[in-house]
């Protein structure tokens, strides 16, 4: 496979496994969801391996997978630190 090093396609290099990237980086990340219920931000990590509840009224926000986590519909979420 013949790729060209110095100007590698971004959206390539996302499909790729993260060890066979240009520049390894993992797949999980953290993230700020909110809550439907009372609107209060709580961090959770993409790829929690519990049900996370939120810590203001007990609403679960997200389930895990066995994968990356599957939030409950109504939750709204951005990627932290970017």
């Amino acid at each position: 496979m013949e790729m060209d090093l110095l100007n590698a396609d971004p959206t390539q290099e996302e499909h790729l496994h993260k060890l066979k990237r240009l520049v390894q980086t993992p797949n999980s990340f953290f993230m700020d969801v909110i809550c439907k219920n009372c609107n209060e931000i709580s961090t959770v990590f993409s790829h929690s391996q519990t049900a996370v509840q939120c810590e203001y009224c007990g609403n679960v926000l997200c389930t895990t997978t066995g994968g990356r986590a599957k939030l409950v519909v109504g939750c709204s979420w951005r990627r932290k630190g970017d």
